[in-house]
């Protein structure tokens, strides 16, 4: 896309802008070119189009018929204090900045590839869409909407497909004025972009951003328009560099529990992490008192009708002191699910070297990792030579003086989440990964998926350049500093660690009961109200399977869009259930 001219200098906003236009039609004009009181559905809501009311009060109203669940969208609000004032206490102004850029300026070409294919998206695209807005804390799509719209002149919806292996990785959504009510101004504008968490390769926005742009242009168009909040620094650099100049244009939306955030005031600086704040925000959704007690350490206290319950993240006063030492020890973890005839891998306690590789003569290929600990720390994964196994030994005796060895297992890494004795979520993990573009090194890579995870999580996950790293990568038989083939996928890390930069993927839905059974009978063995179980699998749907570990504090974070937070709550203060809270697997 080219950037030579800004889509409108300093003196073009006013003349630029929509309201300008409509208000010099008379009208009689009015009446024949364009309809009046239009609202696009685009699935997650509505858009208004404030030009085309000619009364505050018909705005006014059409924004409070909103339906439960959606979020609608008025822009191009001529007079929005009057709108405003028509329903002061249901509508605000939306904190957020109109951006637009001119079609007319310049000649647009399509992105390069580069490992992603833009593409209208289809009716079977719609859950992976779905997932991806869920993750983001979006509005899904109606059921069945993208059907609707696929011969739509008004609806464009694009997604990003990652060439190698087909995954979704990001969507846009764009709305033709002309084709929506003979917009005299000729515009288009841009609506739901968003980009995988988890996706592995670079610039996924700005692709689906700059082939909307073009095919608009194609079709057209003078300007593209878009709606950003205005402390988005990062997207607002973007769309400035991508010839995007901010116009005044306004929005307001209806107060509902998704815009909560953008009216009731700025939230703390001294935030939570991502682990404790879902369910401290979760808490104060049900009326749940929450007392801060130290934001680092992600604790705090719950209190309700005089009960109170101290949390750790997910891990609560309901958990007991034996029952958290039952997972920590993982030999103990091991010897209780092996007792239950539960299946695990083949582990020995290391005495001496001498163990560790009488172990691997019988194993040939083994894992190495302290019997305490956490976040994948000291775990050394697939080792099949003297050399490794005792240079992966003494690195773990650094963070615990009790290392243990064991069978490695091949297969698919699974997590699955365990409340109150029902299986709430369940997710495949997999390592930390990057795609090659046949242009940036594999260290250049690294650090821009490292830094993309960092952006998701809130800086919790993220890829070290250290030895494991080196290690992944040359086996794999590449070089830090080697340029990666075009769309070929490389991981980068031998275990699927949130914190060292893996990915997970939602297989709830997908899960086969044996191991739904196993999951629940691990945590009745453990004695663990809630606990976070990793296995090796053939697949979520195949019933083979063996224990690895038992996290007695998972990130529930990690999981949305499954209720973790919602069944969280519902242990701790059963009397504020909900339906919409219901289990996943009894």
């Amino acid at each position: 896309m080219s950037t030579g001219r800004t889509a409108l200098e300093p003196g073009d906003l006013t003349e630029m802008a929509s309201l300008k236009h409509w208000g010099d039609l008379p009208d009689s004009a009015r009446a024949a070119h364009l309809r009046e009181s239009v609202a696009v559905d685009c699935g997650w809501g509505r858009l208004l189009f404030g030009q085309t009311f000619t009364e505050a009060d018909d705005l006014a109203g059409g924004m409070l018929r909103e339906h439960e669940g959606q979020r609608d969208v008025a822009l191009y609000v001529r007079d929005p204090h009057v709108v405003l004032s028509r329903a002061p206490h249901a509508l605000f102004l939306d904190p957020s900045h109109t951006f637009r850029l001119n079609l007319e300026a310049d000649e647009l070409q399509p992105p390069e590839k580069n490992g992603v294919e833009i593409r209208p998206a289809q009716a079977s695209d719609q859950k992976a869409i779905n997932t991806i807005f869920q993750a983001r804390n979006m509005v899904p799509l109606s059921d069945g909407f993208i059907a609707t719209k696929t011969s739509d002149p008004v609806v464009t919806i694009l997604v990003a497909q990652e060439r190698a292996s087909g995954t979704i990785l990001g969507v846009v959504m764009g709305v033709d004025h002309k084709a929506a009510f003979s917009d005299p101004d000729n515009g288009a504008s841009l609506w739901a972009l968003a980009v995988d968490k988890q996706a592995k390769l670079p610039g996924v926005g700005r692709k689906l951003v700059e082939s909307l742009a073009y095919r608009f242009q194609q079709a057209g168009r003078s300007f593209m328009d878009l709606s950003v909040i205005h402390d988005n620094r990062e997207a607002i650099a973007l769309y400035t560099k991508l010839g995007f100049a901010q116009i005044p244009v306004y929005c307001v939306k209806k107060k509902n529990p998704v815009n909560e955030k953008l009216y009731i005031g700025p939230p703390s600086k001294r935030s939570l992490n991502p682990y404790a704040q879902i369910i401290v925000d979760e808490a104060r959704r049900r009326g749940v008192t929450v007392e801060i007690e130290d934001r680092a350490a992600g604790l705090f206290t719950l209190s309700l009708g005089g009960r109170l319950i101290s949390c750790r993240e997910s891990l609560s006063d309901l958990t007991s002191a034996v029952a958290m030492s039952r997972c920590d020890d993982k030999t103990l973890t091991h010897r209780l699910l092996a007792r239950a005839e539960l299946k695990v891998p083949a582990q020995a306690i290391v005495n001496k070297d001498e163990d560790a590789l009488t172990f691997l003569k019988s194993h040939q290929r083994i894992v190495v990792k302290p019997a305490r600990g956490e976040q994948g720390r000291g775990v050394f994964v697939d080792l099949s030579t003297k050399k490794k196994v005792l240079a992966a030994i003494k690195k773990s005796r650094e963070l615990c003086d009790q290392v243990l060895v064991e069978e490695f297992v091949t297969g698919v890494d699974l997590r699955i989440i365990v409340i109150g004795g029902e299986v709430v979520a369940a997710a495949i993990r997999k390592p930390a990964a990057i795609v090659g573009d046949g242009v940036h090194t594999i260290i250049e890579l690294i650090d821009k998926q490292s830094r993309r995870r960092a952006a998701a999580t809130g800086g919790e996950s993220m890829i070290p350049l250290d030895e494991e790293t080196e290690r992944a990568v040359l086996g794999a038989g590449y070089q830090l500093l080697d340029i990666l083939p075009a769309d070929t996928e490389l991981e980068v890390r031998k275990t699927a660690n949130l914190h060292t930069g893996g990915t997970m993927k939602d297989v709830t839905g997908q899960l086969h009961p044996k191991l739904v059974q196993a999951a629940c009978d691990a945590a009745r063995v453990l004695n663990m109200p809630v606990v976070g179980l990793d296995l090796i699998v053939k697949a979520p749907n195949k019933s083979q399977y063996k224990f690895i570990e038992a996290n007695e504090r998972p990130g529930l974070a990690n999981h949305e869009p499954a209720p973790t937070a919602e069944k969280f709550m519902d242990l701790l203060f059963p009397e504020t259930r909900t339906n919409a809270s219901g289990p996943a697997h009894a």
